[in-house]
């Protein structure tokens, strides 16, 4: 059996001995040679596949000077397997497409309208890819690319066909959101080149990070100048920054962030992972900054860059590690140096893409046959292959030298990120994020320039503002003090009640006006209360506790003073007929005056409880930069009692309290020169309400400018309170105090008859007195009249 010939099945297997040896014939044809080996007769029968293949030699990205030999690898391998496409043999048709869409479209034409007949299209750039996939579904063509990354081609609308094992640029957004949530960063910047890669990118990333609760508070591009836009950056105060432009750009953009000092440890920028290593550090003509410069200004920033080659010891499906894929490309490549052969890094994904196809088509074979179709049926009027090669694609999955490869729904490669920062002038490995699993491989090993990560903005501290406590200890022991004297004039009042030059002043009107002023100088202690002392939520109840002290108090002293001179206008001011009528006293009279006084206070403050209550309101002031090298701003805040219509009410307030001051001016100056028996302090009490006047109606207007300043509006007010209450009970009090320790009226009740006979004694004789002036000025009058008359006469005569 020395040429023996066995044609078997194609899914047949069997064990066959040649020449005494051991051999598994599989499912192709083999041939028993006399020296006991085998060789394959298919090879010589194989029908070839085409596929047309656009590789970039040169232009923007020359990806093809490393991606085409991978390529051919990868083909030259599958080629030789027998256990993929056995009655197939895959062979490249390709072009150079310059990365020009121009040029993509001429080299297109050609390989649709030249034989033979191409099964696939494998274009490389995102701009040749887009036309490429685009008119490929007219022509029933599957497009599989191997270097784009536009967002754009994740469109199954407009490019139903399409497929790629270089994963989206959006892949690394995910990335980039993850990491913002790692460092608590809310609010990030963006600067891009004004291409559609960047712009649908950038669209992209801002769909998640509003998801994510993330802001994009800047948003700057540039298309040849990137100045402005920096410049722009630095002054809305943007701290982390994503970059997405071209390495070209990059030197560019990096020029300017050195110039604005956009660098540090307040910064963190995001660029792009594939630029070369060393992309900083070569001389461009187009920037004039130095390597030091730009060396400077790149340190800590931090890129993402897709897994384009498979980290771990891995034998896949074409049973070559990627290290050992490395090496055979570096000895295909003839000894070029990595960092100087376009696509380089890229290489993994083209021999990869390549695989995914041999594996697809693989996969149809037995659908097809089941159809009664092959593949070399395939033209491109045929739906039928063309569903059956998608279907394959869309399922595949397998472990490549990029990594596993598996496409999403848009057809695009789902993949690891790198994460990597720039340490010291080098790229340093920081972690790796599944996005098909959301999980983050952290090392750990992160470094920054500062303490740790940055602000994602100015770190704004809010810093409340309290009233000065000595200040306030001061003043609350002046008000202290004034309520003991308030005690000690009250209880001299009532306990001297029985006195008559006592009962002449009207001693129940003292004690309101006594009390009135206790209520007010208390209200001092309320009123330099402040979150400092109390809970913002007790702050309302400091409010209105501070609202009715000062106007039961001011209804109280005010309005008894108010009353006496009141009466004393109206009684001597009527004409001599009536004036005998009214000059008895009623006391009830008095304090029903001032009890309405009392209830019109007490009802304006109720509707305004009611209506519209006070709270808490709080007035910010302009940011303050503290005080050394601190990423931190400084908001003062200040706490104030208000309301809605806080204007409204203060102003229906302080009109009628001040149309009250005004007439209280006017009747004490009225009545100034009269005297009177039955309330013998009314010229006391006209010049505390001078004073108590002129204080309020000073002290209204200048604590409502000073609002914002709390140590003066409290010194302003509280001062105000304390002096007007002080010269009130002095000027009200100390005299009588004075009289009846000095002529000793209250030692006993015969002295006090006497001191009443003497003082009535007097006061007849201030009558009589009083009377002979007036008969005296009426006499004068009459002279007068008589003088005139003569004059005139003797004046005809």
């Amino acid at each position: 059996m020395t040429q023996d010939v066995h044609v078997l099945p194609l899914d047949y297997e069997i064990e066959y001995i040649c020449r005494g040896n051991r051999v598994i014939i599989g499912p192709n044809v083999r041939k028993c040679l006399p020296n006991g080996t085998w060789t394959d007769l298919t090879q010589r029968s194989k029908k070839k596949l085409y596929i047309g293949a656009l590789f970039p030699m040169s232009g923007g990205w020359p990806g093809g000077q490393a991606c085409l030999p991978s390529a051919q690898m990868a083909l030259d391998l599958v080629n030789k397997r027998t256990d993929i496409l056995p009655e197939y043999e895959l062979e490249l048709i390709h072009y150079d497409s310059m990365c020009d869409p121009g040029e993509a479209t001429k080299l297109l034409y050609d390989l649709l309208y030249t034989e033979p007949i191409k099964m696939v299209l494998m274009p490389g750039c995102s701009s040749v890819s887009t036309l490429v996939a685009e008119a490929a579904r007219m022509w029933n063509l599957i497009v599989l690319s191997y270097g784009s990354s536009s967002p754009a081609l994740s469109n199954r609308q407009r490019f139903p066909t399409f497929f790629r094992t270089h994963p989206s640029a959006t892949l690394h957004n995910p990335t980039r959101v993850q990491l913002f949530q790692k460092w608590k960063w809310t609010k990030i910047a963006t600067i891009q080149q004004t291409t559609e890669v960047f712009t649908s990118t950038l669209d992209d990333l801002e769909a998640r990070t509003k998801e994510a609760g993330i802001e994009i508070s800047v948003r700057q591009s540039f298309l040849t100048d990137p100045a402005p836009a920096v410049k722009n950056l630095k002054r809305q105060d943007a701290r982390i920054i994503v970059g997405l432009f071209y390495e070209t750009e990059a030197r560019k953009v990096f020029c300017e962030v050195y110039k604005e000092k956009l660098y540090g440890k307040k910064y963190v920028w995001f660029l792009i992972g594939w630029y070369a290593d060393n992309w900083f550090k070569i001389k461009d003509p187009s920037i004039n900054c130095t390597v030091e410069q730009m060396t400077e200004a790149v340190e800590g920033h931090v890129t993402t860059e897709i897994v384009m080659l498979n980290p771990e010891t891995v034998r896949g499906a074409s049973n070559l590690t990627s290290q050992e894929f490395l090496n055979q490309l570096m000895s295909k490549l003839g000894g070029k140096n990595p960092e100087e052969t376009g696509g380089f890094q890229e290489a993994p994904l083209a021999y990869d893409a390549v695989w995914a196809l041999a594996l697809a088509l693989n996969k149809t074979v037995g659908p097809l046959k089941a159809k009664g179709r092959r593949l070399e049926d395939f033209n491109y009027n045929n739906r039928d292959i063309t569903a059956e090669i998608y279907r394959a694609l869309n399922t595949s999955s397998f472990e490549g030298v990029s990594g596993h490869v598996v496409f999403d729904a848009q057809g695009s490669r789902m993949a690891w990120t790198l994460i990597e920062q720039l340490q010291g002038g080098s790229y340093k490995k920081i972690g790796y994020f599944d996005s098909t699993k959301g999980n983050l491989s952290w090392y750990g090993n992160d470094r920054w320039i500062g303490p740790g990560p940055p602000a994602d903005q100015t770190v704004v501290i809010e810093e409340f503002r309290f009233l000065s406590q000595k200040l306030f200890v001061s003043v609350s022991v002046f008000a202290g003090l004034g309520i003991l004297l308030g005690i000690v004039c009250l209880t001299f009042n009532i306990y001297n009640s029985n006195v008559r030059y006592i009962q002449n002043s009207q001693p129940y009107l003292n004690n309101m006006t006594a009390v009135g002023c206790m209520m007010a100088l208390a209200a001092v202690f309320p009123l330099g209360l402040d979150g400092h002392h109390v809970h913002r939520k007790q702050f309302p109840v400091v409010c209105q506790f501070r609202l009715w002290l000062l106007g039961l108090g001011f209804s109280l002293a005010y309005g008894s003073m108010f009353t006496k001179i009141w009466w004393v206008h109206t009684v001597f001011t009527k004409k001599d007929d009536k004036k005998e009528k009214r000059k008895h006293l009623e006391p009830w009279k008095l304090y029903a005056t001032v009890g309405v006084l009392l209830v019109i206070d007490v009802l304006s403050l109720m509707i305004w409880q009611i209506v519209d209550p006070l709270h808490v309101t709080v007035e910010k002031f302009v940011r303050e930069a503290p005080k050394g090298d601190l990423d931190v701003l400084i908001q003062p805040l200040l706490e104030h009692c208000s309301s809605d219509k806080m204007n409204t009410w203060l102003g229906v307030v302080y009109g009628y309290k001040g149309l009250l001051l005004l007439l209280g001016i006017f009747l004490a100056y009225e009545t100034k020169s009269i005297s009177t028996e039955k309330i013998n302090d009314h010229r006391a009490v006209g010049m505390a309400i001078y004073n108590v006047s002129v204080l309020c109606m000073i002290t209204a207007p200048v604590t409502m400018i000073l609002s914002s300043q709390q140590d003066a509006s409290f010194a302003f007010a509280s001062l105000a309170i304390v002096f007007s209450v002080y010269i009130t009970l002095v000027v009200l009090f100390v005299p009588k105090m004075r009289r009846l320790i000095t002529r000793g009226e209250w030692q006993s009740d015969t002295q006090e008859t006497v001191k009443t006979q003497g003082s009535s004694t007097n006061n007849n004789d201030e009558e009589k007195s009083r009377q002979l002036e007036r008969e005296n000025k009426e006499l004068q009058k009459i002279i007068q009249e008589v003088q005139d008359q003569l004059c005139y006469t003797v004046g005809i005569q």
